[in-house]
């Protein structure tokens, strides 16, 4: 029986036509992002163990793949207290813990605040789904050692620029900060040790709506005055009431929508982005915006579009995580956007049309049809060669598929370009 020559689940292959979309979808982010003086670097797909299991990816740690040490024994096998004592490396679950590992590698050589694009494929251990796979590409920008919000600025108005360069409309930028959450809290009377219980459950509003929130702070045996502190936060309740929980970004929408007792100066910092990025700029508070990732210190955003359950992408200032590499704290803040999602959503177009197909009679000399494509490539042409088939007419359609838009006959004894007789591919 012959083996399978499937992917492994949920990783695929990527066909040309495929290919070619998904490329110019990175290079108009790419240009974008140039544009906007963030410049790329390349990571290895692969870090040690010890520092994508240090505490800093949340769940995904849990999602890491492991690679196991070479030159393994028995032995080795039967001594290991747990399955990570066998492994030294790992594929990277995402591109921020890697960006801190080699600014503290590198710091010395590059500029004392730095903009950095990385866009690459990383690895978790999903259930594979609709949308979601083992291997994706992610897209991400970040600004390391500027802590003031001119980073938080300059990474959502590059992003935004993106989606508008993708044609991508109608996306808004939910917006929230740390800070606020962890303040929030405190001021419903929830004890700090269980801040992130409830943040966990908070995160799932969009899913199971303010009564399941409620009920499940209930189930977890959180202190009941501060859960009923929590259902008379005004934007809870309006959300209850099934009104958006959203906001203008302002200082007095902020704090309308909230508690007293809220972090001021997280409301300053979230009413000066939305100052500073402008009216053009889709800016929306959402007070229980969470975001997974512990490591999050500050501003936290996410992309939302109006036809979509899920976001498109999303970042915060993770201020504290360089830190824990290259011995002192230094401010940094990342924005992602989720490729995979995007080639969903983005129609392919005509990504890869243009070009020129010789087809070769089979008595053609190899060294005459190889002489006219090379005078095609060197005038910048994209040039594939074909022999002439029977069934010409799937033979044509194959070469408009790939994108090529013209073609010519190449008989016995034509040797220059000029001889050809081009027509187009689709009449």
């Amino acid at each position: 029986m012959p083996s399978p020559v499937t992917p492994p689940r949920g990783m695929r292959d990527i066909l040309p036509a495929d290919k070619a979309h998904r490329e110019a979808l990175l290079a108009t982010i790419r240009d974008t992002y140039r544009r906007h003086g963030f410049d790329e670097i390349e990571t290895p797909v692969m870090e040690d163990s010890s520092r994508l299991h240090a505490g800093l990816g949340g769940d995904n740690e849990k999602l890491a793949f492991a690679v196991m040490k070479r030159g393994l024994t028995i032995d080795d096998l039967r001594s290991a207290a747990a399955p990570l004592d066998l492994a030294d490396l790992g594929l990277r679950f995402d591109l921020t813990v890697p960006l801190a590992r080699f600014y503290a590698s590198n710091r010395a050589e590059l500029p004392s605040v730095f903009r950095a694009i990385q866009i690459a494929p990383v690895w978790r251990a999903e259930r594979p789904q609709k949308g979601r796979y083992r291997q994706f590409v992610q897209c991400d920008i970040d600004i390391i050692g500027e802590a003031g919000i001119v980073a938080e600025t300059e990474l959502i108005t590059a992003t935004v620029d993106a989606l508008a360069a993708l044609g991508v409309p109608g996306c808004t930028i939910r917006i929230n900060d740390r800070r606020l959450l962890t303040s929030m809290l405190g001021a419903l009377g929830f004890p700090p040790e269980q801040g992130e219980a409830v943040l966990i459950t908070l995160d799932k509003l969009d899913k199971i709506g303010v009564d399941g929130v409620l009920a499940e702070l209930r189930e977890r045996g959180l202190p009941e005055a501060a859960v009923a502190a929590l259902a008379e936060v005004p934007a809870l309740v309006a959300a209850a009431a099934g009104q958006s929980a959203t906001t203008a970004v302002t200082a007095e929408a902020i704090r309308a929508s909230l508690p007293e007792g809220v972090d001021d100066e997280a409301v300053a910092d979230l009413a000066a982005i939305a100052d500073a990025v402008g009216a053009d700029v889709p800016l929306a508070f959402d007070p229980f915006l969470v975001r997974g990732m512990g490591y999050y210190t500050g501003p936290i955003f996410e992309v939302a579009h109006p036809e979509l359950g899920y976001s498109l992408g999303g970042g915060g200032r993770y201020d504290g995580m360089i830190g824990r590499f290259a011995g002192t704290d230094v401010a940094a803040c990342g924005f992602s956007l989720g490729f995979e999602r995007l080639v969903d959503l983005v129609a392919a177009g005509q990504d890869a049309r243009g070009g020129s197909a010789l087809i070769v009679d089979k008595d053609v000399a190899p060294a005459d049809t190889i002489a006219l494509k090379r005078a095609l490539v060197v005038g910048g042409d994209r040039v594939r060669v074909v022999t002439r088939s029977k069934n010409m007419r799937a033979l044509l359609e194959r070469l408009e598929a790939d994108g090529y838009t013209r073609f010519a006959s190449v008989r016995a004894g034509e040797r220059g370009v000029d001889a050809l007789q081009w027509r187009a591919l689709g009449e």
